[in-house]
């Protein structure tokens, strides 16, 4: 039998004991060592097994183990102990008859596990002894900041440029993460947590999509945004179509979103008329609301045309400024 040294590598993440099987088949069947006291090392005692912790040439301690037993199994920290590996390896490596090193993952992330890390270091620079700069905002100082990063994501998707995209998305996420840890902060009654965030999302996620959680059958994508305005009907009590609409939004969205929830439901309320409009701002408002409603008809996104003919117009501007500039080469 091959004598093997297992480095037992766990997920920091998830409860200590959450092992698999065969992990727990080798912490049980052979002497197991680690650096320090732990959450794991504790889940293994209450599970009956001794382990034994070495403060000093945790190497040698190792090869030692597993010439008295032929295996010998270390915990690994939650950094997965890479210098101890490394050691192990190049000694390993220079006599290959002392034993094998084998990695044997006991548990690992699940998806979306570095949310958990991101809510624990927002916790930290949120709470006393932080950043002082965070624990100094309100919702409402950090309304600007929400809007800037959604912005600079919106510039990542229109460049087509995702690896931008997913550091903006990064920067829109540590503002959830901030808003929700101030919550913590407000008055009983009011405050609120990234759980609370978090779970009112999955349960809304859950009930509007009963095509997929439900079992109901949905034939085309029409049908499952119908199915999706029905319910979300149902769940919240308004008087009028345009409840909900975002009224801070730019005015171009604005005026693109009124008029498609109007249409949504048949209403014929024409524009106002620019000839009619008493006063120049009024009537380029107007004429403005016209033109939204007409690029509506034509299937064009007004938001997107406009930044496209701006975008080209700034290229126009930086090349005039080019040309206008004095020829440095003489």
């Amino acid at each position: 039998m091959t004598a093997r040294i297992v480095l037992l590598v766990t997920s920091p993440r998830l409860p200590a004991g959450l092992l698999t099987a065969p992990a727990w088949d080798v912490v049980r069947s052979a002497p197991v060592l680690a650096g320090t006291e732990s959450e794991l090392t504790a889940a293994v005692r209450a599970a009956g097994v001794e382990v034994t912790v070495v403060t000093e040439d945790a190497t040698q301690a190792l090869l030692d183990a597993v010439a008295a037993h032929d295996t010998a199994v270390w915990l690994a920290g939650p950094t997965g102990d890479e210098t101890l590996a490394r050691e192990l390896g190049l000694r390993l490596a220079r006599e290959p008859g002392l034993a094998e090193l084998e990695l044997m993952y006991g548990s690992w992330d699940p998806p979306g596990a570095r949310l958990l890390d991101a809510v624990e270091v927002m916790d930290r620079l949120a709470s006393p002894g932080g950043d002082p700069w965070k624990r100094a905002q309100t919702h409402r100082s950090l309304a600007g900041f929400l809007l800037e990063e959604c912005y600079e994501a919106y510039d990542a998707i229109s460049a087509d440029d995702t690896d931008a995209l997913r550091e903006e998305l990064g920067d829109v996420l540590l503002q959830v993460l901030l808003h929700a840890r101030l919550a913590e902060e407000l008055p009983e009654g009011k405050r609120w947590t990234v759980d609370d965030v978090a779970g009112g999302l999955v349960d809304k996620m859950v009930r509007r999509n009963p095509h997929v959680f439900a079992g109901e059958q949905a034939a085309s994508i029409e049908e499952i945004e119908a199915n999706w305005e029905r319910i979300k009907r149902a769940e919240k009590t308004r008087e009028s179509v345009l409840d909900g609409i975002a009224m801070s939004q730019p005015a171009l969205a604005l005026a693109a979103k009124i008029l498609d929830r109007a249409g949504r439901i048949g209403l014929a309320v024409p524009p106002p008329l620019a000839e009619s409009q008493v006063d120049p701002e009024a009537r380029l408002g107007a004429s403005l609301l016209a033109t939204v409603a007409a690029a509506r008809q034509a299937g064009i996104d007004p938001e997107a045309a406009l930044r496209r003919a701006t975008l080209a117009y700034a290229d126009a501007v930086r090349t005039a400024e080019r040309a206008a500039r004095p020829d440095q080469s003489s």
